[in-house]
C-alpha cells in the first residue's frame, strides 16, 4: 500500500465526525427501490451530466457513503470515482480546501437545523447551493466549484436519506474568496424563503406572473404608461397590478415598493 493511502486511512473519519448527526436520524425501514434510484441517476448523468461536464453525486446519510458518482470526477479533480465509493463522504472532505472546512462544518449545522423544522412537502422543495475550493490530487492546485443540492430520497419519517449533488467546475474564479452558501424552500403557505451566508433570511412574496413582469419593468425605470404600451394592456390595468404589488409587499409608497422589490428578490 502506498504512503498516500496509508496517510489517508490514518485520518479516516477525522472530518466526517462533524457530520455524524446526519447518520443518527431515525430512519424508517421503508423499502425504497434503491437500485431503481441509482439507475435513474445513471440515466441523468449519461444524458445531461457527462455531456455538460457536470459531476453528479449522491450521498447516503445513513452511513455517509457515496451511493453514486460520475466517472468524470477523476478527469476534473484527479481523484477517481472509485476513491469516493471506497472512502465515502470522508473522501469528499479530504479534497476540500483547509480554509473552507470550518465554514462547511458550520453550514451543515445550519442546513441540518433548518431541515429538522420543515414538513415533508417543504423538504421536497428544499435546495441549497455552495461555492467551494477543491484541491487537485496531484497538483494540489485549488479549483472552484459550484454545487447545487436537493433531497433525492426522503423516507416516511421525513428524514433525508439521500441527496443529489450537481457540481459544476468554475473555470473563472468567482467573486467570493472563500466557501459561500445559500438555501431556499417554499413554506406551507406558498411563501418562498431564501437565506444567504452574508444576508439575513429574506421572505420572497409570491407575485403572479403579470405582477412580476410589471415589477421588473418598474425596476428598469418605466412608468405606468410605458409599461402599458410594452405589455399591450391599459394604464388602469397597470395601476391595479401596482396596487396589488404594493399591498403584498406592505409598501408605504412607490419608492418603498421599488426598494422592497429589490430587497426581497421577488422577480
Amino acid at each position: 500500500m502506498d504512503q498516500f493511502l496509508i496517510n489517508k486511512l490514518s485520518t479516516q473519519n477525522k472530518f466526517s465526525e462533524k457530520f455524524i448527526q446526519w447518520t443518527e436520524q431515525d430512519f424508517c425501514s421503508y423499502q425504497q427501490n434503491e437500485s431503481k434510484l441509482m439507475e435513474d441517476l445513471a440515466i441523468i448523468s449519461d444524458n445531461i451530466g457527462m455531456k455538460e461536464g457536470l459531476i453528479i453525486a449522491c450521498i447516503d446519510y445513513r452511513d455517509l457513503s457515496i451511493a453514486f458518482c460520475t466517472d468524470n470526477v477523476g478527469d476534473i479533480i484527479g481523484y477517481p470515482s472509485s476513491y469516493f465509493k471506497k472512502r465515502g463522504f470522508e473522501g469528499v472532505l479530504d479534497m476540500i480546501h483547509p480554509e473552507d472546512r470550518e465554514i462547511l462544518y458550520k453550514f451543515q449545522d445550519i442546513i441540518f437545523g433548518v431541515l429538522s423544522k420543515l414538513n415533508f412537502e417543504e423538504k421536497k422543495g428544499f435546495e441549497f447551493t455552495y461555492v467551494v475550493r477543491w484541491l487537485h490530487k496531484e497538483t494540489q492546485i485549488a479549483k472552484w466549484f459550484l454545487t447545487k443540492v436537493k433531497p433525492y430520497w426522503i423516507d416516511d419519517n421525513g428524514n433525508v436519506v439521500m441527496d443529489l449533488h450537481i457540481v459544476a467546475h468554475l473555470t473563472s474564479p468567482p467573486a467570493v474568496k472563500e466557501f459561500d452558501w445559500g438555501y431556499s424552500y417554499t413554506s406551507h403557505d406558498g411563501t418562498r424563503i431564501a437565506c444567504y451566508k452574508n444576508e439575513p433570511v429574506s421572505v420572497e412574496i409570491p407575485l403572479t406572473k403579470k405582477e412580476k413582469e410589471i415589477g421588473s419593468l418598474m425596476l428598469e425605470g418605466l412608468d405606468s404608461k410605458e409599461i402599458a404600451e410594452k405589455l399591450f394592456i391599459s394604464v388602469n390595468t397597470v395601476f391595479t397590478h401596482r396596487k396589488k404589488i404594493m399591498k403584498k409587499l406592505k409598501a408605504k409608497n412607490t419608492g418603498d415598493m421599488i426598494k422592497k422589490l429589490m430587497d426581497q428578490r421577488t422577480l
